[in-house]
């Protein structure tokens, strides 16, 4: 037994030895007879650090429903240490002559910068404070005086770049936009430079199956669409422009090329969407594989933001403000055609310039959906920006938000409440309408009802219901526009609303700046014009359903925020919740409100209102309506305004309707029915399947 364990003793000891020996031998090749050529073959392992670019956050309505997501895509990412190698090796504007026929082979554009034109003679394009900074910081490196033409920059260019003869000179200029791009890029310390956005696959496999140096594919993003609609809410992403470059890059950090929000709720919740990126450092060998990665910073995600809009009800409204110009369009020119078969047509301007419509939750006022028409497709905006731009119909201008009108009829509620509040009337007080208001006559100033032959003893529920001028002219009269001014200010006209998106704030009419937009003083003629929705008095169709919920919910008016909420990226943490902003308060006894509810829901219930026949038949709620028509001018076709609530007994929504042109509010009521219609249908699906805030699967 002792013989056996010293044999085995030995043998360990023999085999113990003799691996030392290998190792040692092994040791010594690689660090001695062989470690000159691996020292110079690890020399050869590139290292670099890029940036890896955050997702940006989903934007979401009400019901969890993804309004705008991204989506993946491929960028080409020009290399530059495979297209400028130290040794020379490469003839580098031959390479990027090769890309830029590969790309424009497939229909794909590249990124190009250079704010000069591309073909002769070579001119300075208009350039955002990107661009010159970018152009300054080059003339500065180069010596080159500050007012230096286009050409004499692309000629220091060539020279710089040696971009020889043989190249025509578009070629060569393509060439050089590349060349300063990448090098641009280095002197101003910005980001890699996205040769091609999205590429197309097919370019990239041609790309990697004829092993065109010069260029990496890097993963990215872009954004989706998973709508036609609300594009002037959504907005769109774009790069910084030159006006946001102090903003974001010098005071943010962010890179001067990074897509941000451009326009609405990219935009104004930018702060939220926005994510934090990342940076990675990877080992190369020279023969270009990936040895090893290794994240220095992981990239953070944005966050998502939900809307309070209604994904649904915002396309049906969208609908019906198209179906319904269309109608109008053609009841219209009904109109025209018996006219002139009449003989009684008079030569007017009567074309439907646009049309906007807004609904509001009565019990928040957070907008469910805004429309502006023409509108567009938020997905094709930069491809289709310059023929948008320069429509006629000016599709990108926010008719809803930034639109003002005068609000013609619907604003007697208002003076009806100011005059109620104040006991300048009471709701048994009757005014005697014979068609003409005569107190003034003998100074000149006679205006008439719209009805010539008058409507009699009118209190103000009928005066509501019949929108009779003498009535209002009379008790505007007394009230005064102070007062009116007052209340109106109460009910938020003429005033911001909290939207975060750009809007105008409009104007009440007052003395202090009447002289300003008709070039008169004041007189007592212009109250009772202001009485009834006339004289100076402007609003936006969003200031107009928002003072319409708050008569519904008798003086309560509250913020009209459209961000309702916003979550973690993974949606697991909540981030910002909206609370309910009550802006203001109207404390006046509820048989006032009464009276101006019971007139409201006459104008759509009673044979005698102008709302009676677009809701003849309709069965889907109560409601109660107020028309208005704005004058617009001498042989100009009046404005039509619409406000309506619903259900009369317990109101929801409020809405408001404006067509330019649309010849008088009650023509307008067609759109209203419909997107009530959508909503009451939507309601009942949704309150069995839905729950707000709840993401959709």
């Amino acid at each position: 037994m002792n013989t056996i364990k010293k044999n085995r003793i030995v043998l360990l000891g023999v085999t113990f030895a003799l691996l030392l020996v290998i190792y040692i031998v092994s040791l010594y090749k690689l660090q001695i007879i062989e470690g000159e050529a691996y020292y110079a073959e690890s020399r050869n392992f590139t290292t670099t650090v890029t940036t890896v670019e955050a997702a940006r956050g989903n934007i979401l309505d009400r019901y969890g429903r993804v309004l705008v997501t991204n989506k993946s895509c491929y960028n080409l990412i020009i290399n530059t240490s495979e297209l400028f190698p130290s040794d020379g090796s490469v003839d580098s504007n031959a390479v990027i002559m090769e890309l830029i026929n590969m790309v424009r082979e497939y229909g794909d554009d590249y990124i190009d910068d250079l704010p000069i034109t591309t073909q002769p003679p070579f001119e300075y394009t208009e350039m955002s404070s990107v661009d010159e900074a970018k152009l300054n910081a080059y003339k500065t490196n180069r010596g080159l005086d500050a007012n230096a033409s286009a050409v004499e920059v692309l000629s220091d260019m060539r020279t710089r770049y040696k971009v020889d003869s043989n190249y025509t000179a578009e070629e060569a200029r393509a060439i050089i936009a590349v060349r300063y791009a990448v090098n641009v890029r280095y002197l101003i310390n910005t980001s890699d430079y996205v040769f091609v956005e999205d590429a197309d696959m097919d370019l990239i496999a041609q790309i990697l199956e004829n092993n065109v140096n010069g260029v990496t594919v890097k993963e990215s993003y872009i954004r989706e669409y998973n709508t036609e609609y609300a594009a002037h809410i959504l907005g769109y992403v774009n790069w910084i422009s030159g006006d946001q470059y102090e903003e974001y890059v010098t005071n943010m950090g962010y890179d001067a090329d990074t897509k941000i929000g451009q326009e609405g709720a990219e935009l104004a919740f930018e702060k939220y969407l926005h994510g934090t990126n990342g940076t990675v450092k990877t080992t190369s060998a020279p023969d270009g594989t990936v040895v090893s990665t290794e994240y220095l910073k992981e990239p953070v995600p944005g966050n998502n933001v939900y809307l309070t809009i209604d994904g649904q009800l915002q396309e049906a409204s969208e609908r019906a403000l198209q179906n319904g110009v269309a109608a109008i369009r053609a009841k219209l020119d009904k109109q025209k055609e018996e006219e002139i078969a009449a003989g009684t047509y008079v030569e007017k301007t009567d074309e439907i310039t646009g049309a906007a419509v807004v609904v509001v939750d009565v019990d928040t006022g957070e907008p469910l959906a805004i429309a502006s028409w023409p509108t567009y497709d938020a997905s094709e905006l930069l491809e289709n920006y310059a023929e948008l731009l320069n429509d006629p119909g000016k599709p990108l201008y926010n008719r809803a938000l930034q639109g003002t009108y005068a609000p013609g009829s619907t604003f007697k509620p208002a003076t009806s409440l100011a005059a109620l509040a104040e006991g300048i009337i009471s709701t048994a007080t009757t005014v005697d309408c014979e068609g003409k208001y005569d107190r003034y006559e003998e100074q000149g100033y006679a205006p008439w009802c719209w009805n010539n032959y008058g409507h009699g003893v009118e209190s103000i529920v009928d005066a509501l219901r019949d929108s009779c001028n003498i009535f209002f002219y009379d008790t505007g009269h007394n009230l005064g526009i102070d007062n009116m001014r007052k209340y109106a200010e109460l009910l938020g006209l003429g005033e911001t609303t909290g939207i975060e998106l750009p809007e105008s704030k409009g104007n009440m009419a007052n003395p202090e700046n009447h002289f300003d937009y008709v070039g008169e003083d004041w007189t007592i003629g212009d109250t009772m014009q202001a009485a009834i929705g006339q004289s100076d008095s402007v609003f936006t169709p969003l200031q107009i359903a928002e003072y319409c919920a708050a008569i519904a919910n008798s003086g309560v008016r509250h913020g009209a925020s459209i961000l309702k909420s916003v979550r973690s990226f993974d949606y697991s943490e909540n981030v910002y919740e909206r609370e309910d902003e009550v802006l203001s308060t109207i404390d006046t006894e509820q048989y006032n409100w009464d009276a101006i509810h019971q007139g409201m829901y006459l104008v759509a219930n009673d044979p005698l209102g102008s709302g009676y026949n677009t809701f003849y038949g309709y069965t889907a709620s109560s409601v109660a309506c107020k028309t208005g028509t704005a004058q617009k001018g001498e042989k100009i076709v009046n404005d039509g305004i619409f406000i309506c609530y619903a259900p009369f007994e317990k109101p929801e929504i409020a809405i408001a309707v404006v067509v330019e042109r649309g010849g008088a509010g009650a023509n307008c009521g067609i759109i209203a029915r419909e997107i009530l219609e959508a909503y009451f249908s939507i309601k009942a699906a949704t309150d069995i399947t839905e729950t707000e805030g709840s993401l959709l699967k």
